[in-house]
C-alpha cells in the first residue's frame, strides 16, 4: 500500500494555495497549470470519488453511513495509486462512533498540515461562506461545526465535521498517528521557498531547489487571482465573490472591530499562543 499524504487544514488556511504549488511541481511544465485542473491534489470529501470508488450512490445513504464507508473508501485509494496520492482534507482527525478513525493510519503515509492565525481565518471564511463576522466567529468556536451538513439539499461534497478551529488544529497535530509536516500560513508567505521546501522533503519528492522556485513563481497570488477573474473558479463558494481574495497576512487588523478580535482570542487562546498567534 502506498498510503495517501494529507494536505489537512481548517478552511481558508492557505490549502488550495499548497494544492497550486504541487500541482505546478508535479506537473513540472512550463507555464502555470489551470486552477480547475488540479488533478494530482483530489478533495477527499467529493461527492463523485465517493460514487465512484465505493459503487454505491451516496445519496442514497446517510451521513451517518457515509462515514462508516469513508475508511474503506481511503484503504482502495492507497492500494489502488501507482504514485503518491495527495488529497485535500477539511475534516478533523475524528473517530467514528465504534472507534475506528476517519482516516486509517494503514493507508497514509503522512499529512502535511497548514494552520493559520484564527484572526485572520475568520475574515476570509467569513467571505467565503458568506456570512458576517459574528456569526463566522461563533461558528469557528462550535464543535457541532460541520461542512455540508445540512440535509435539505444535495452538496458535492461529504459532510465534514470540522469541530472548532482549536479542536480542529489539535486533533490533527496532537492526536494523529502518523507523520506529520507543520505549515504556518504566516511562514508560507515570509519564507516560501523554505518552508514549501521542507513538505516536499517530507512527501519525498524529488525536485530541485530551481523547481521548486518555478513552481512557486506558478502559484503567486496574483496569477491565481487572474485565473479565476478569466475563467472562474469551479472550487468557489457560491455564497463568495470570489476564492481568491487578499491572501494577506494581518488583514484581520483591518476587518475586525476590538471586540470580534477579543473574542476570537478568548476562544482560542491556548492553541493561538501555542503556534506563535499571541
Amino acid at each position: 500500500m502506498s498510503g495517501i499524504f494529507w494536505l489537512a487544514s481548517y478552511p481558508k488556511s492557505g490549502n488550495t494555495w499548497f494544492r497550486c504549488f504541487l500541482t505546478n511541481l508535479l506537473r513540472d511544465g512550463d507555464e502555470p497549470a489551470s486552477i480547475n485542473d488540479l488533478e494530482h491534489t483530489p478533495i477527499a470529501s467529493a461527492r463523485g470519488l465517493f460514487d465512484d470508488s465505493i459503487g454505491i450512490e451516496a445519496s442514497d445513504l446517510t451521513a451517518e453511513e457515509i462515514d462508516r464507508l469513508r475508511p474503506e473508501l481511503y484503504r482502495h485509494l492507497a492500494e489502488t495509486a501507482e504514485e503518491p496520492l495527495f488529497m485535500k482534507i477539511h475534516d478533523a482527525y475524528t473517530l467514528l462512533p465504534d472507534s475506528r478513525p476517519l482516516i486509517p493510519a494503514e493507508a497514509t503515509s503522512g499529512a502535511i498540515y497548514l494552520v493559520r492565525n484564527p484572526l485572520d481565518v475568520a475574515v476570509s471564511f467569513a467571505h467565503h461562506s458568506g456570512w458576517d463576522y459574528d456569526a463566522t466567529i461563533a461558528k469557528m468556536g462550535l464543535s457541532s461545526l460541520t461542512f455540508c451538513g445540512k440535509s435539505d439539499r444535495l452538496f458535492n461534497q461529504l459532510r465534514q465535521k470540522l469541530l472548532s478551529w482549536s479542536e480542529h488544529v489539535l486533533s490533527w497535530v496532537d492526536a494523529a498517528p502518523f507523520p506529520l509536516c507543520l505549515l504556518r500560513y504566516e511562514d508560507m508567505k515570509a519564507a516560501p521557498l523554505e518552508t514549501f521546501s521542507r513538505a516536499v522533503r517530507f512527501a519525498g519528492l524529488d525536485y530541485s531547489e530551481a523547481q521548486v522556485e518555478r513552481a512557486l513563481a506558478f502559484s503567486a497570488f496574483d496569477i491565481l487571482k487572474e485565473q479565476e477573474r478569466s475563467e472562474g473558479f469551479q472550487e468557489k463558494s457560491a455564497a463568495a465573490t470570489n476564492f481568491f481574495r487578499k491572501g494577506k497576512v494581518g488583514s484581520w487588523r483591518e476587518e475586525l472591530s476590538e471586540e470580534q478580535a477579543a473574542r476570537i482570542v478568548a476562544d482560542h487562546a491556548t492553541v493561538m499562543r501555542r503556534f506563535g498567534y499571541l
